[in-house]
């Protein structure tokens, strides 16, 4: 039976979410769902599911429904703060989806050296200012794998997204046991 991937992006051209001088978490978010599909597609020969193609994002309330009878569903956003020092990766979901947070994270920890904040890169959908997550509640993870305020992570993200969205397709791939085509 053929695994099945749903991965979707934050935010949407109507709001930008967190914005870093001219850099949307909206488009890097984007960039992160187009990259990591298409690696999952051509190098696994997976299915994936998106929530839209090139610049193009549903609604949160319509990509949720993509969610059903996906192994995994992934929501690709960055992360914010007053702080421009803060740092590190974390993956927000309901515990069942634990070990998915974590091995996302670790991937993108390996590639770039940034710590993992939670437990290994997992937090619950309640934690912080979030309350209940509608893309958690509804099955899916909430992955936010760098600070777009931090202008240091924000530049190495940009430099070297390839390699950061290949280590997160990679990690996707094995934990489903998928082979290179």
């Amino acid at each position: 039976m053929s695994k099945i991937i749903c991965l979707t992006a934050g935010h949407s051209n109507t709001d930008p979410g967190a914005c870093n001088g001219s850099d949307r978490e909206a488009d890097l978010a984007q960039d992160m769902r187009n990259i990591v599909a298409s690696i999952l597609r051509n190098d696994y020969g997976l299915t994936v599911r998106t929530d839209g193609e090139g610049k193009g994002n549903m609604p949160l309330r319509e990509a949720v429904k993509l969610i059903r009878g996906s192994d995994v569903a992934i929501e690709f956003h960055t992360n914010a703060a007053a702080a421009k020092t803060a740092t590190g990766i974390e993956a927000l979901s309901t515990p069942k989806n634990k070990r998915w947070c974590q091995v996302l994270s670790k991937a993108v920890a390996k590639k770039t050296g940034w710590k993992l904040r939670g437990e290994d890169g997992f937090k619950p959908d309640n934690a912080g200012q979030h309350s209940r997550l509608a893309y958690a509640q509804a099955g899916g993870i909430v992955f936010e794998p760098f600070f777009i305020s931090n202008d240091t992570d924000l530049a190495l993200f940009k430099t070297t997204k390839w390699g950061i969205c290949r280590a997160i397709a990679d990690a996707i791939a094995m934990e489903l046991g998928a082979a290179k085509v």
